[in-house]
This record gives structure tokens, sequence and C-alpha cells, in this order.
């Protein structure tokens, strides 16, 4: 199966690097606006490759996206360029919004007219209310965001370095925006199948200063990871080849997704499934009455970024 990559910057390359490394595709075609960094991204990986899963990496055009599968929309300003780093900033994210619709505004067309069955995958931040923008543009509601898939790992992982147990046995998500307002679903965090909130009291651990200092590190993880490399790229590189392989293979995989909710009318990230043709179904969540408060919140939060897509 083939997969697109638009954009060659560092997040787009760290896809195709994620892409190659887990044999996610059997052909991976690489576009940007500028061709020679379009090439030199596919040539420089095409080096490796022969130490690997057989793969076809490749620069090339809009057209050469024909066929695809799915296609990863990953240009535009990123949060450092865009000046979203400030932590006490409520938008976040958000503040990229209007550098990057014009963006999209050019570049999805492009990508309908040559791959028009393609799942398209939003990237570029802010996901949620670009995911919104590309459906509209596709004309299609074969449109995924990244959403909180990544923000969920990271939460799965800070719990489990503060337990001292592998990342793999946790479970837990953050649903609702990739951004500020995102939601930690506690009430449903467990280990092992264990209620981690079981595991805290038998500990004698304060749960209240155990969740603060989760949700500062996780919250602005990826401002913490740009004052140490000007990018966040690696990790949403590795969810972005897991995303492409569940479309391309169907696999019918259970995840926190971004995609377009019926109930809320945008994009946002809930349990769904993803296969062959993008988001097949949300799961309703179980939330505490605290956390429905929030996820409410972080809706609020998304509408009124949506609200200035039409005066762009």
């Amino acid at each position: 199966m083939k997969v697109g990559v638009v954009g060659a910057g560092g997040v787009g390359a760290a896809c195709v690097m994620a892409l190659v490394l887990r044999g996610s595709a059997r052909e991976i075609v690489v576009v940007d606006r500028t061709a020679k960094r379009a090439k030199a991204v596919a040539t420089d990986i095409r080096y490796g490759v022969p130490l690997g899963p057989r793969v076809n990496v490749t620069e090339g055009e809009y057209g050469d996206l024909a066929g695809a599968g799915l296609v990863m929309v990953t240009v535009g300003a990123n949060e450092k360029a865009g000046g979203a780093t400030d932590r006490g900033d409520p938008e976040g994210r958000l503040k990229l919004l209007d550098k990057n619709v014009e963006v999209y505004r050019d570049i999805v067309p492009q990508v309908v007219r040559a791959a028009p069955d393609a799942v398209l995958l939003v990237v570029t931040d802010p996901p949620d209310p670009l995911a919104d923008l590309t459906r509209a543009l596709a004309g299609h509601d074969a449109v995924l965001s990244t959403g909180t898939w990544l923000d969920s790992l990271r939460f799965r992982t800070h719990i489990a370095c503060k337990l001292d147990v592998s990342p793999d046995t946790v479970e837990a998500q953050i649903l609702g925006e990739h951004g500020t307002s995102e939601v930690f679903v506690w009430s449903s965090a467990r280990i092992a199948g264990v209620p981690l909130s079981e595991l805290l009291r038998q500990r004698g651990e304060d749960a209240a200063d155990f969740r603060k200092s989760v949700e500062e590190e996780v919250r602005y993880a990826n401002i913490a990871i740009i004052e140490g490399n000007e990018a966040s790229q690696y990790g949403i590189g590795i969810i972005c080849a897991r995303i492409a392989e569940a479309v391309t293979r169907d696999e019918g995989l259970a995840v926190p997704i971004g995609g377009f909710s019926k109930d809320y009318g945008l994009t946002l990230s809930l349990p769904g499934v993803i296969g062959r043709r993008g988001l097949r179904e949300f799961y309703p969540p179980s939330l505490s009455e605290e956390e429905r408060g929030l996820l409410d919140h972080s809706v609020a939060a998304l509408k009124k970024a949506g609200e200035r897509l039409s005066k762009t």
C-alpha cells in the first residue's frame, strides 16, 4: 500500500523515518514545496532501507500521490515558529490556526485531486480545527486528526515512570482537544486492570499531588521538548506511522483518535475505531462528572477556534 507524506520538514521527515523502520507501507512518496528538500529526505532515508523491511521511498509531486491509501499533511508553522511555547498562554496550539489555514487551503485540494480515495491525516498543529477545514475542502469524511493519541501515551509514560512499571501495562487516556484544554481521564486509569486510585491508596500516596505532577509534565511535554530540541517530532512520527498501518491494513484499531463527532459537530479526540476509511465509530467514554465538564470546556474551546475558520 502507498502512503504519502506532504511536508519534508522535521515532522514530515520523522514520519517517513518511522514508516520505514516499522515497515508500515510498501511505497512512500514524499512531497514538499521545495523539491530539493523532498529529494534529500527521501534519498537519505532510502540509503538505509536495505537494512530493514522492503519499502520504496521516493520524492514526488502531488500527482505521484495517486493510489495512496493514506496521505499525511505535516506542513505549516510549528509551535516555536508560531509563538505557541508560552506555558501561561491558554490558547496554546490554537494560536497557530490562522497561520496554517491558508497553507491547508492551498495544499488539501491538490492532494484530493491526486488521491481522491485516500484517508487524510492532519498532523499540523492545531490538528483538530484543521481537520474540520480539511473535511470541508476535501468534500468527504475520510479525515483524521492525530488528536490526543500521543498525549495519551505521554500520560501513560509519566504514570509508569512514577510507579516504576512498564508503560504498556498502563491504561490511561486523554480526550478532547490536542492542546491546553485536553482532558485527563483519571477515573478509568488502570495498571494491569487495577484502578490507579486503588494503587495510590495502597501505597499511601496523595492522589491530588500525583495527579498535579503528572498533568503538568504531560500538558507541557511538547514545550519542554522544544526548549531542548527546537521541535517536537519523533513521538508524533511514530504515532503517524502506526495510524497509517491501522488504516491501510483495515485493523479496526481502537485508540484515542481525532475524528469528526456528529454529537459535538466538530473534530475532537474520543475513543475511536480506525480502519480503511478512517474513523469507523467512536465509543462513548465513561467519564466522571468532573471529566464531563472538562470535556464540555474543551469542546467550547474548539468551537471558538472553529468560528475563526469562516473569517479567514
